[in-house]
């Protein structure tokens, strides 16, 4: 289906067109001087424009690089290199964090292999187009080697999943040129417009739900800073791309001339791997102090110990038994003592309440998932009560189930809609003198107000959210299906 192009789109798309101009001319480019349009895209596909455009873009500067001899290249190639090597000095000394990991990036000047007209990562390398590295100053390419350490720290190659990768690499480049913006690491690139909006700056933000802001908007295609490499398989179409590591590969087994290398899978994994351990020593050798308040986050969630989901609502279930003894059974152990003993009660009552967030952020496939693994450990217990209601705003849907109803609590199905007000769970406990040995609230972990009352019983938060991973101020937080890579989101 072709994409109608909005004149926004057309013009940021022209204004690309003179990234190179900028990059490799030897005089200053008039501020006023208009764009120079390449291709008409109103007139082809969106994703067939922006391959034109590249290609277009890339024949022009090899064209231009055809000229020069070989003893100017050389010349230009050690002018770029000095300078990200003096970025990431002054990085060393001003944001030691990324500093570190900037200097575990081997350079690699891929100009002449005719694939990248500004910069790019895999994680191991930095990828980079000399002439425009040659046209940024000191303080814009350590803008520019920031950029590409966000991709290495977040791991976006690893987290676009089935999502649109145009709006996805949009979204990874606003969420890390706000980052920094923010943390004043550089200068801001303006030789060519990048994905850059305040309204991203902030931690409230991550590169899930910038990306949903974007399609949902429909937000018109921008051209990103960078390239951005893909998995392999994982091409624009989900098709397998072009091998390659960035090496130094014959065609036909590697790369090939104009084509940007991808990752490997196996490689993907061992890279991630890598790369937590980077920024995990990063930090330790740099000191808290020196490391922003967001990356600290994503250290805690790398250092901390994990437990599946299942098994912490298991666990805090099972400590609410409440043990008991019985002479109708006696311990058989007790009759080589001739003694009679008593042995623990087979059959235990545990009284649980269920609350399940109906706002709008839980959904009824997430509600069966969640109950099924609870009905599971309860058969477990002999006898049980459970009671269950939906809320947003107040209460709806009460309904109770026990050991012995032949009903199934997965049948349950959520009322409401709208809101998130989590004190009326304990209001309506407190009317109704509900006293449960747990409760356990579904949630998205974002109350309007208060997070409810610490006292009244022993409280599970069973969380699922996106984007953060907001901690309740009493009872414990468990995190619903978290992904491992969904914890460096950012």
């Amino acid at each position: 289906m072709s994409h109608e192009w909005t004149n926004e789109e057309i013009e940021e798309a022209r204004m690309q067109g003179t990234i190179h101009e900028w990059s490799m001319s030897e005089n200053d480019i008039p501020v006023n001087q208009p764009p120079i349009p390449r291709v008409d895209p109103t007139k082809t596909d969106m994703k067939d424009f922006m391959e034109e455009m590249r290609k277009k873009l890339l024949a022009e500067e090899a064209e231009l690089e055809a000229k020069k001899t070989p003893e100017q290249k050389a010349q230009e190639s050690e002018e770029a290199k000095e300078k990200l090597v003096t970025a990431r000095v002054k990085m060393l000394f001003n944001q030691p964090f990324f500093g570190n990991i900037a200097c575990r990036l081997q350079l690699k000047d891929v100009t002449d292999d005719g694939w990248c007209p500004t910069a790019a990562t895999d994680g191991r390398h930095f990828f980079y187009n000399r002439n425009f590295v040659n046209s940024l100053n000191i303080q814009q390419n350590v803008f520019l080697v920031g950029h590409e350490i966000g991709h290495c720290i977040y791991e976006h190659f690893l987290r676009v999943g089935d999502r649109n990768k145009q709006y996805w690499n949009m979204a990874g480049d606003y969420k890390i040129n706000g980052m920094l913006v923010r943390e004043k690491i550089g200068e801001i690139i303006d030789q060519v417009k990048i994905c850059y909006d305040e309204k991203y700056n902030s931690d409230d933000w991550y590169t899930e739900n910038v990306y949903d802001d974007l399609e949902s908007n429909q937000a018109p295609i921008k051209m990103t800073l960078d390239v951005h490499l893909d998995v392999e398989g994982e091409g624009e179409d989900g098709k397998p791309c072009a091998g390659g590591s960035g090496d130094n590969e014959e065609d036909g087994e590697g790369k090939g001339k104009g084509k940007k290398p991808t990752i490997s899978k196996d490689d993907a994994k061992a890279i991630s791997d890598e790369l937590k351990n980077a920024v995990i020593q990063a930090a330790q050798s740099v000191g808290a102090g020196n490391v922003p308040a967001e990356i600290q986050r994503i250290v805690g969630q790398l250092t901390e110990p994990k437990m599946d989901w299942k098994a912490l609502v298991r666990v805090s279930l099972e400590s609410n038994m409440k043990n008991d003894f019985t002479f109708m059974t006696p311990n058989r152990k007790s009759q080589f003592n001739n003694v009679v003993l008593p042995a623990m009660a087979r059959e235990q009552m545990i009284d649980i309440c269920i609350s399940m967030d109906a706002s709008g952020s839980i959904g009824q496939n997430d509600a069966t998932d969640f109950l099924s693994e609870v009905k599971g450990i309860m058969d477990q217990f002999g006898q049980y009560r459970i009671r269950i209601w939906s809320f947003d705003t107040k209460v709806y849907a009460y309904d109770e189930f026990t050991h012995d109803d032949g009903r199934d609590i997965t049948e349950y199905q959520l009322v409401g809609g709208g809101g998130t007000d989590f004190v009326c769970n304990w209001d309506y406990m407190k009317e109704n003198d509900i006293e449960p040995d747990q409760f356990i609230m579904f949630t998205d972990g974002e109350p309007w107000r208060s997070w409810g009352d610490p006292d009244y019983c022993d409280t599970l938060f069973l969380i699922k959210n996106n984007y953060s991973k907001p901690e309740a101020p009493f009872g414990q937080s468990v995190y619903y299906n978290q992904n491992p890579n969904q914890k460096l989101a950012a």
